[in-house]
């Protein structure tokens, strides 16, 4: 890898190709003036790691990339019935190929500091002799696109160490498999949580549905206009205001395929109102009944991965960051992709060209 460079992109995913395409369309060549680094150890972002039963016609809408078309790529006409996993796989690899966007994999980025006016991106890569070998990056911008798949959010509910059984988050969910005779509790409102439940059904002994708050279904199949808009409203307004980011589904609500509505007709899925303890054995409800599980599933969603920006103390008073149009407002040095109104559920590409405009304008 370069040693300094102008720009450091953080994390190859859709947020971060689209703001490495654009970059590039505004004249800064990819490996020289900036330099996009990714910790997997191949092309997908987060895609990678997802369970090998979710296909693209089972996930949320994957995005095309900007200038996908000039491939003869659409997520929109690729088999619905392989897995995403390896279909953004090779999408991805295509794409980063065409365009020669240089992605340094697999890098994994441990902290960045300041040094003077830089900014130090301390960087651990492989090295056959030593597992923790590290590099840094001089830079004078960085672009954070590292996403949310590693910081799974589990809300606190008495009782929840206690638990004998197997817990297990949306990112550590391997297959249905693993569950056979199991009893288990789906906990969540989202599109992973009705998966889980999909995929469930006939394998695992007995199921139960719980979620924090009602489940809103509408009957558009796809992500309707309506509630894009509203997400990216209420995403936007926490982000500007450093608060938490509230969740997507509860923008955009929960599109009605045939295959879920046929799941809502069997029973499958009826959610019930969230615990209130977990118990050794199982979990007790609000009108104080009791269910045995073998397994919790907790798909309640991500919070954005920032650990490694630490260093620079963007967050303020209340815990939050606050960014406007994908800038930090205490570092304008800092630019976080696919954050809030930028998140890749809503789509990524009209985002990676506001953030990389504002990337060259600072240089």
């Amino acid at each position: 890898m370069p040693t300094h460079t102008q720009v450091v992109v953080v994390g190859a995913g859709q947020a971060g190709l689209s703001v490495a395409y654009f970059l590039q369309r505004f004249q800064l060549e990819p490996g020289v003036d900036f330099v996009v680094v990714d910790r997997g150890p191949t092309t997908g972002g987060a895609w990678q790691h997802r369970w090998e039963a979710l296909t693209l016609g089972s996930a949320h809408r994957v995005a095309d990339l900007p200038g996908m078309s000039e491939l003869g790529l659409s997520f929109e006409t690729a088999d619905h019935h392989r897995p995403a996993k390896d279909v953004v796989e090779e999408y991805y690899r295509a794409y980063e190929e065409h365009y020669g966007l240089h992605v340094f994999r697999p890098v994994e980025v441990m902290s960045v500091f300041n040094r003077g006016a830089d900014l130090i991106v301390n960087a651990r890569v492989p090295d056959e002799h030593d597992p923790d070998y590290r590099e840094e990056i001089v830079t004078r911008l960085l672009v954070n696109a590292s996403g949310t798949w590693r910081t799974p959010f589990v809300p606190y509910v008495p009782g929840i160490r206690s638990f004998t059984g197997e817990q297990f988050t949306t990112n550590t969910y391997a297959s249905a498999e693993h569950f056979r005779g199991m009893s288990v509790i789906v906990v969540g409102g989202g599109t992973s949580a009705i998966g889980f439940l999909l995929e469930l059904e006939g394998v695992a002994a007995d199921l139960a549905w719980a979620t924090r708050r009602p489940v809103e279904f509408n009957d558009d199949e796809k992500l309707s206009m309506e509630g894009g808009v509203r997400a990216v409203a209420e995403q936007d307004a926490a982000a500007r205001a450093g608060r938490p980011l509230p969740s997507i589904v509860h923008g955009t609500g929960i599109a009605k395929t045939r295959r879920i509505a046929a799941g809502i007709e069997r029973g499958l899925l009826v959610p019930r109102p969230m615990f209130t303890r977990v118990e050794p054995e199982g979990v007790r409800w609000p009108d104080g009944s009791f269910t045995h599980a073998d397994a919790i599933i907790w798909a309640t969603g991500f919070r954005p991965e920032l650990r490694h920006l630490a260093p620079l103390r963007l967050h303020n008073i209340g815990g939050g960051v606050t960014v406007a149009n994908g800038a930090v407002e205490s570092d304008p040095r800092i630019f976080l992709a696919g954050y809030g109104p930028q998140a890749s559920t809503i789509g990524a590409s009209r985002a990676g060209r506001a953030v990389a405009r504002q990337v060259i304008a600072s240089l």
